[in-house]
């Protein structure tokens, strides 16, 4: 169904001319930040998944609603700095609440909507784990997901729970506001949990407007008429700062489609920037693929315009450079340029941002030796020219590019001994845009950052040069007979095979009765038929034989069971712990005798 037309006078459009000199995330705080953007004509739509435009959020409006709504918050009597929990759907709402905080000296905490978390008591309980960690004073949800608040909140001290209704029949406070200052936590980020339970990341106004200020000047380059269009969750620091305040701290009208939209109906993300003719917008590498299997399964040749979309970001995940591929060729017809693709690295301990490849160049992927980055840690290239065993080996990295200004980063080996070009190891950051530690947690922030500011990322990677390459996560590393072996490459080969679709298989590893390690890669499989699936176990048990000399144990799971990250990702810490819930040691058994 195309985006329809019914409101499109009262769209907001990106103005030829501003009527506002571009600051381009030149501020000190949120508040400043929106003040100024209010001056201007620019804001935010809200669509729904069948194309129509729902809500219309100028700058100015946002800023006048937000003031008043931050009255009625102060009328509470919080102590400066408490917490604000806001159930972060892809509505106005959340921005009204999220800045009525800013100007009411409060903390808003974005927690997850329920996407891809195991049903109504999964996501009680991790609202609950969320709702205790912040020591939220109050707490909103959307009206939908007001139970859901209510119930996970049942015997927790938070004064007041409810929906946008329920905020706005306080009184307002006489008293004049005092808005967040520089030195003042902005908001608390959660992690997406894909390796451990989630973490509340403190960012401070100073943080975030450090990071808002390279991404806009630098990583971007933003130019006066450029908007951009969003799918992701607002609770996602790529959502939240990439695409609620980055667009706002720059003038920038943004477009917005749900996360759950998206999921249901992938092609209205290309309708949405066919209709707006906007310029700017990421995805994780997954978004990508989704267009593109949309795409073959859709009749209908719907005809695309994104000949405007002059940045097409990826991040937020190790990109998969052929899934983007996938999405350059079957776009072509409709002004797609590949060119346009434009990798980054960053995390929510960096606020967002922390290194961009360089503009209008598309993705430079590094083809390395596997086997030598396995067994030396060193990633030693593979030429065009290599001969057919060579290129078996092939291990392919996207450039991540150059770190922002005021970024120091160093990759240290497991000794913590700085490494040259090359040379993988651990990647380590600092620069005034990291987190001043994770909330309410001494100890974890302890491990992970040190008294000097040096935060440890836990990714793994490589310097060409000035620029970073990032393999993953070192807490998913498998070691097999001391052999490092990426899960990303066990995918890989998975998702060759013909039953297996990108993002559709999960790697790890577990430890075996001797405590020597076992690869296990869980793959959701279609296929019904006993004879097929067996097949397809005995077919990829060989070529990852081949390709890696490892044995592992393929285990076939249903459609759409894989357990994910609130922000969609695949989350191989939970795929292990349900593995090994259902699955028994002597299953295991043709693996282990052949590690033997």
């Amino acid at each position: 169904m195309a985006l329809t037309n019914t409101h499109n006078s009262d769209m907001i459009a990106t103005p030829t001319h501003p009527n506002i000199d571009l600051r381009p995330g030149n501020f000190s705080t949120l508040p400043e930040a929106l003040d100024y953007a209010a001056r201007g004509t620019t804001g935010s739509n809200f669509y729904s998944g069948r194309g129509h435009l729902t809500h219309v959020l100028s700058y100015e409006s946002l800023q006048t609603h937000s003031a008043n709504l931050a009255k009625r918050l102060h009328g509470l009597d919080l102590p400066r700095g408490s917490r604000v929990a806001l159930v972060a759907d892809t509505t106005p709402d959340f921005l009204r609440f999220f800045f009525a905080c800013q100007y009411a000296g409060l903390i808003p905490v974005p927690l997850p909507v329920s996407i891809h978390l195991g049903g109504h008591q999964a996501y009680v309980s991790q609202l609950r784990r969320l709702l205790e960690s912040c020591q939220a004073s109050i707490a909103m949800a959307p009206e939908g997901f007001v139970p859901f608040l209510e119930e996970a909140s049942t015997g927790l001290d938070i004064g007041l729970i409810g929906g946008p209704e329920t905020f706005a029949s306080l009184r307002e406070s006489p008293n004049p506001l005092q808005p967040l200052e520089s030195h003042e936590l902005a908001y608390i980020q959660y992690t997406s949990g894909s390796t451990r339970w989630p973490r509340g990341v403190e960012v401070t106004q100073a943080a975030v407007m450090t990071n808002l200020s390279g991404i806009i000047q630098h990583g971007l380059k933003v130019q006066a008429g450029d908007r951009c269009v969003s799918w992701l969750p607002f609770y996602h620091d790529m959502g939240l700062v990439g695409f609620v305040l980055g667009p706002m701290a720059s003038q920038l009208s943004v477009d917005y489609l749900s996360t759950r939209d998206f999921a249901m109906r992938p092609r209205q993300w290309l309708k949405l920037m066919t209709h707006s003719q906007a310029t700017i917008s990421f995805s994780p590498s997954f978004g990508y693929e989704l267009c593109v299997r949309r795409l073959r399964e859709d009749s209908s040749n719907e005809s695309y315009d994104l000949s405007a979309w002059r940045i097409a970001g990826a991040g937020a995940e190790t990109i998969r450079a052929d899934s983007l591929g996938r999405f350059a060729k079957a776009l072509e017809p409709a002004g797609f340029n590949p060119r346009a693709f434009l990798a980054c690295y960053g995390m929510a301990e960096c606020s967002l941002a922390i290194s961009f490849a360089p503009l209008d160049v598309g993705l430079e992927v590094d083809r390395i030796d596997a086997d030598d980055l396995s067994n030396s840690r060193k990633a030693k290239p593979i030429h065009a020219n290599a001969s057919k065993d060579e290129q078996a080996r092939t291990g392919k990295f996207v450039n991540c590019g150059v770190p922002l200004p005021g970024y120091e980063v160093e990759i240290r080996n497991d000794e913590g001994s700085v490494l040259g070009n090359r040379e993988s190891g651990t990647i380590f950051v600092r620069g005034a845009s990291t987190m001043t530690g994770y909330f309410n947690d001494p100890v974890l922030t302890q491990e992970v950052l040190s008294k000097d500011g040096w935060l440890n990322t836990g990714d793994i990677g490589y310097w060409i040069h000035d620029s970073l390459v990032i393999i993953g996560r070192s807490k998913d590393m498998i070691i097999i007979n001391g052999r490092n072996i990426w899960p990303q490459d066990l995918e890989y080969l998975a998702e060759q095979q013909p039953e297996v679709r990108p993002g559709d298989s999960s790697a790890f590893a577990v430890s075996g009765p001797a405590g020597d390690e076992v690869a296990i890669m869980v793959v959701q499989c279609r296929e019904t038929s006993a004879q097929k699936r067996e097949d397809l176990i005995q077919r990829l048990g060989s070529r990852i034989q081949k390709e890696l000399s490892i044995p592992c144990f393929i285990e076939l799971i249903p459609p759409r069971t894989l357990p994910r990250t609130s922000s969609g990702k695949l989350s191989r810490s939970r795929a292990k712990s349900d593995f090994l819930k259902r699955v028994k040691w002597e299953a295991l058994a043709p693996a282990l005798s052949l590690s033997a």
